[in-house]
């Protein structure tokens, strides 16, 4: 059964997830799985976009000394700026469903991930309040490879993490499907569909810790 709100004072009372699909195949494995996040979110109660990012980003990140605009803005003139202030930014919780490529992230989310320098920049205006917007989200993983071994994917959850702390997220969970053909990641035996509906459903609930030597505890376990 979902899971349902209420939920912390700090997010809106219906969460918004945010659903990124960095694969170039509609109906590959990343896409299966990113569905699957997206139906247990919606059990959970959340309200869910799933974007693909083929349809926002068509270049990579400039250098914005040389590319931006007189007022502020960036001039490259794709979707990305409609993704981040309109999705991106509004989002309780955002979850990067990529392919493992050559072990690493595909090169559409990694380009996600480098165009919002243009808008955090100290160069851009409004730098200040997209960096607050940015920050205190739930950060999901979704992986889909061929391949079993369990080291292929760890440069991708390294930067995950490191993003979510830079950003003082939460990295709420991970999901890792087996799968090549498109839709194989169905037949994975480890039952990843499962495992995505669940990291979906409780994003927004499930506890996360990332504790240090000085991080105020219980005695009890001292």
């Amino acid at each position: 059964m979902a899971r349902k709100l209420p939920l912390s004072a700090s997010m809106s009372q219906i969460p918004k997830l945010l659903i990124l699909v960095g694969s170039p195949r509609r109906n590959g494995n990343s896409a299966t799985l990113a569905e699957a996040v997206k139906r247990g979110a919606e059990a959970f109660g959340a309200e869910v976009a799933l974007r693909h990012l083929d349809d926002h980003i068509t270049h990579f990140l400039r250098d914005c000394r040389a590319c931006r605009c007189e007022n502020g803005e960036c001039s490259i003139d794709d979707g990305f700026r409609d993704l981040f202030f309109d999705d991106f930014l509004p989002a309780d919780g955002v979850v990067f469903c990529t392919p493992v490529y050559w072990y690493g992230v595909s090169a559409q989310t990694k380009a996600f991930f480098d165009r919002t320098f243009c808008y955090y920049a100290a160069s851009y205006p409004d730098s200040a309040e997209v960096i607050r917007r940015m920050t205190r989200k739930r950060i999901g993983l979704v992986l889909a490879s061929e391949e079993t071994y369990p080291g292929a994917s760890l440069g991708i959850i390294h930067q995950i993490q490191e993003f979510a702390r830079y950003t003082h997220s939460d990295f709420a969970g991970i999901v890792r499907g087996i799968g090549n053909k498109r839709g194989e990641v169905a037949q994975d035996p480890g039952g990843a569909i499962d495992e995505a509906e669940r990291l979906g459903q409780g994003l927004f609930v499930r506890k996360c810790s990332d504790y240090r030597i000085d991080t105020e505890r219980a005695g009890g376990v001292w």
